[in-house]
């Protein structure tokens, strides 16, 4: 990868993060960053104006104190040997200095005594060129001292210079204070306008917050006629509060219109479908007559005509309870006994069960229902079960309850439900591969809206018997009222009788 490839891909990345970053914590570092720039172009400056203030005093107290050291030595000749003043340690321990004389080629003839912090100072010879008159005096630095020489003379022929040295350690560590608190402020700055930027944020954010919230409980409860909250102030919060306000009504609007037209279409299925079973009840009666009377290939003409009407009219009769559901039309329900509608339904299926091993076990479970619904419940259950098992397989039917709901199971031990279709198996118009074009796909969904136009649940499981996976359909619903009281009122002796119901099933074996 090229230099400038890997450079874009980097920046890219950064971007990207950068993008993924909360808009609060955007803002407030943001502000954080362009107060730390500030601020540190600020502790910059301050600080070089600092440090050449401070060395600036320092030199000028160095020069201070060198003219009043010169002013009080006073080197004195005596048998030959040449001494300095008394208090010369004093004078050089109020500034921590140290302080010397040395004679022209660089001995030492009188010095302070060195201060604990400080170390000896290795005098340089200063050589005094020939020929010239007093040296000036002069300034260097060594070994981490400023000193300051000038040349000294005293006697007639003893000459010398005097030495004054200030350690700057003083100074380095007045600088690096200065600098330390310098980056302390740069660091406190930038927090600090990091909090406030989050706070300021954070506040600024909460009409959005608010807005967020409101969406968040219409998509929970789906009201789009809930209030906006409007911001005081007239920004682009405001503006996106009445964007959503005036998308919210035009949605509702929407919905309101297509709920109307699906009310209308499913009023329409609802009375086609009615209208339809007349002439087919009058077309299906003379087919019958027809079959009856004709011979030969006419009859089976006749005959074919009036199978393909039977089955029409059992999808119009699908699609009419379909249509009523759908359009919230409920039949009258009254007390009705579900193991003697299952005995029917039972009864009915019997002679086409051939092979499979139908059993039938109806106790007295008494629901508010309209018993021709729960009859093509119980129904399309069994011929589902018939249609898509091989012969042989057992399917059981039975009715009961548990003391506040009425129970209706319907299972058989065949190869059971394919995974795929488990979640789309009581759609409309949904058939398996083993129903071999026979069925309208309408049956399971007739099964959901009648349990579901009596309060009732279905739930499909599996029976996970004799070595097969097996199809388990229960309808939970729930008893009648008067079926209730009865269960609950007391017999002779006092005590509240939890008997399940007279037993009125009987078992079918290879019907």
């Amino acid at each position: 990868m090229s230099p400038g490839s890997y450079i874009r891909s980097a920046a890219q990345a950064t971007f990207s993060a950068y993008r993924r970053v909360p808009v609060r914590w955007r803002l407030a570092g943001g502000s954080a960053a362009l107060t730390c720039v500030i601020l540190t172009s600020f502790a910059a400056i301050v600080g070089i104006l600092a440090n050449g203030q401070v060395q600036n005093l320092f030199i000028q107290s160095v020069d201070k104190s060198f003219q009043q050291v010169d002013a009080q030595i006073r080197p004195i000749v005596s048998h030959g040997r040449t001494s300095c003043n008394e208090n010369l340690p004093s004078l050089a321990f109020a500034d921590n200095a140290q302080i010397r004389v040395v004679d022209q080629y660089g001995d030492t003839l009188c010095s302070s005594q060195v201060t604990p912090t400080g170390k000896p100072l290795n005098t340089p010879l200063l050589q005094v060129p020939a020929g010239a008159g007093n040296p000036p005096s002069q300034s260097y630095s060594q070994a981490g001292y400023q000193v300051r020489a000038r040349w000294l003379s005293w006697g007639s022929d003893s000459h010398g210079w005097l030495l004054y040295a200030r350690p700057v350690s003083a100074t380095d560590q007045t600088v690096s204070r200065i600098q330390a608190f310098l980056v302390l402020g740069v660091i406190a700055g930038a927090l600090l306008a990091l909090l406030a930027g989050l706070y300021v944020a954070q506040r600024a954010m909460r009409p959005v917050a608010q807005l967020t919230d409101v969406t968040r409980e219409i998509e929970l409860t789906r009201d789009p006629t809930l209030r906006i909250p409007h911001p005081e102030a007239e920004d682009e919060v405001a503006e996106l509060a009445r964007t959503l306000e005036g998308m919210l009504a035009s949605l509702a609007g929407a919905r309101a219109d297509t709920e109307a037209a699906l009310t209308r279409q499913r009023e329409f299925v609802a009375d086609a479908s009615h209208e339809l079973r007349t002439p087919l009840t009058s077309v299906l009666a003379n087919l019958e007559l027809l079959a009856d009377e004709l011979q030969g290939e006419q009859a089976e003409s006749a005959k074919s005509a009036l199978r393909s009407t039977r089955r029409m009219r059992r999808l119009v009769g699908d699609l009419l309870l379909l249509a009523r559901a759908d359009a919230k039309r409920e039949q009258p329900h009254k007390p009705t006994d579900l193991g003697t509608v299952l005995t029917d339904a039972a009864g009915e299926l019997g002679p086409v069960a051939g092979d499979h091993v139908l059993s039938v076990d109806a106790q007295s479970a008494v629901i508010d229902a309209n018993r021709d619904d729960v009859h093509r419940l119980i129904l399309n259950l069994i011929e589902n079960a018939l249609r898509h098992t091989p012969a042989g397989t057992q399917i059981r039917a039975s009715t009961g309850n548990d003391g506040s709901r009425a129970l209706l199971v319907i299972e058989d031990s065949g190869p059971g439900i394919p995974e795929e279709l488990r979640e789309r198996v009581f759609d409309r118009f949904v058939r398996g591969s083993g129903d071999g074009g026979r069925g309208t796909g309408l049956g399971l969904a007739i099964v959901r809206a009648v349990a579901a136009s009596h309060d009732g649940s279905v739930e499909l499981t599996s029976s996970q018997e004799d070595g097969h996976a097996g199809t388990r359909f229960g309808i939970s619903f729930p008893l009648s009222r008067l079926a209730r009281v009865e269960m609950e009122e007391p017999d002779a002796s006092g005590q509240t009788s939890t008997t399940t119901g007279k037993t009125i099933g009987r078992r079918l074996r290879r019907l």
